[in-house]
């Protein structure tokens, strides 16, 4: 979840809304990789998922990353909620998932070594203290009560909130974890090729990155039961948006969009007030109950649009939502996965041709037979892992072109992060598909065995 927005002055008037995102465009030579991920912690002895306090707690992690890596602190309300440092930040999702937003970099090579060097200061910390971590879509035993919500007043809003609107919002708050990548645009046109062909591919990713075949002990029936979590949050800001694929689609219709979507809160020094449900329309107009007679600013804005969750989302960059959190291999690969197919024309226009026959009603449908089947989905006539096989040939191909070298010049560009997936594509089985052979094989139904031989 995102950290509070900062800058930005009072909305005169609703044109600046669509020039706040336009603002975000960037010549290619500007282009950067931005790579997000989550991971649950735990107690390696109990492993119970950790506290916010105690001797073993997320608080105890962010305090030794502050203390011994040289991290700044961001506090809310006397809490220690997150750490920056060199253009990234450390957050908390509200069941205490630690996050990794990372710097924006060139390239994956950058990426990569940036997850290193994370996953290294955290190891030397939670060994220490006697804590693991590990990434997987879902947390595979812990139930709802066991998770502590982190003191943050954005997740207390949110919390009440999802238990009006759906039937998963809370689980997702609590028990999920993502990698996503956030990437730039250069115009308009290209942003909104590059939308379609994110929303479009985004079950592709669900299928090949699945990792949560497991929940609450036992196996779910789907390869990815996060992305089956997320169908069922909040219908107003979550979905594959059809609106995005129709003549017309731009800034404005994305302005359009948010504008519709309900507000849960508006923040004002230090505090999260309660604006649920309310209308970012009527905060134009100064009529808002939640702050009557005010305007919003910029920043309100972009926390506003912090708020929507479909698979894929525009800020002043775009954000690829559909993929499971996942082991180290796995957080490389996915920036690789996204950057070769957008960020190399002949690429983009590629993935554009393969998906731009497709209508929302097959869209919905690969997204829902991803999350089940995974790379065994077959929906009209479109068989998933063909077509993830068609999808890597083509990012490999922009990842080639875009030919950014890594370790002095010794390797030639960034396509070997994709060897994971190509693995998979190959034997026809993901991480889920791995995980269920160990539940059914050598584990013998003890799920306890994934945190020793899974955690980072």
């Amino acid at each position: 979840m995102s950290i509070p927005q900062s800058g930005g002055g009072p909305i005169e008037n609703e044109g600046q809304l669509a020039q706040y995102l336009a603002e975000g465009c960037k010549p290619k030579d500007d282009w950067r990789i931005g790579t997000e991920h989550e991971k649950f912690g735990y107690c390696k002895d109990t492993l119970r998922p950790l506290p916010y306090e105690g001797q073993r707690s997320i608080l105890a992690v962010l305090e030794g990353l502050r203390d011994a890596h040289g991290w700044e602190p961001v506090t809310e309300g006397g809490n220690l909620i997150g750490l920056v440092k060199d253009g990234a930040n450390i957050s908390l999702e509200p069941g205490g998932q630690l996050e990794l937003s990372g710097a924006p970099l060139e390239t994956i090579h950058q990426t990569c070594d940036e997850v290193n060097d994370h996953l290294r200061d955290v190891k030397d910390i939670s060994d220490k203290i006697g804590v693991g971590f590990i990434g997987l879509g879902a947390a595979p035993i812990w139930q709802h009560e066991d998770m502590p919500l982190m003191p943050k007043g954005r997740y207390k809003l949110m919390d009440s909130y999802m238990e009006k609107v759906g039937t998963a919002g809370t689980t997702m708050m609590r028990r999920t974890c993502t990698v996503q990548v956030n990437l730039d645009f250069s115009s308009e046109a290209d942003m909104v090729q590059k939308m379609r062909v994110a929303l479009a591919l985004q079950p592709v990713a669900n299928a090949l990155f699945a990792t949560s075949p497991f929940f609450e002990g036992k196996l779910n029936g789907h390869k990815s039961w996060r992305g089956r979590v997320w169908r069922h949050l909040d219908d107003a800001r979550t979905g594959m948006l059809p609106f995005v694929f129709e003549e017309g689609f731009g800034f404005e219709a994305w302005v359009q969009y948010a504008l519709d979507v309900p507000m849960y809160f508006v923040y004002r020094d230090g505090v999260y007030h309660n604006a649920l449900g309310q209308s970012f329309r009527d905060f134009l107009k100064g009529e808002l109950p939640a702050m009557p007679g005010e305007i919003p600013t910029l920043s309100d804005w972009a926390d506003h649009l912090t708020t929507i969750f479909p698979e894929a989302r525009v800020k002043k960059y775009i954000e690829m939502r559909g993929a499971d959190g996942g082991p180290w291999r796995r957080l490389c690969a996915l920036p690789a996965f996204w950057v070769g197919l957008t960020y190399d024309q002949s690429a983009l226009d590629a993935a554009w041709d393969l998906v731009k026959d497709w209508d929302a009603e097959t869209r919905e449908a690969l997204r829902v037979a991803a999350s089940v089947d995974g790379l065994h989905a077959k929906v009209n006539g479109i068989d998933m892992l063909d077509l993830a096989r068609e999808t890597l040939k083509i990012s490999e191909a922009g990842l080639v072109a875009r030919a950014r070298p890594g370790a002095g010049g010794l390797v030639p560009d960034e396509t070997h992060f994709l060897n994971a997936l190509k693995d998979s594509v190959e034997t026809g089985k993901t991480l889920a598909d791995e995980l269920i052979d160990h539940y059914k094989g050598d584990w013998n139904g003890d799920l306890t065995r994934i945190y020793g031989e899974y955690s980072y």
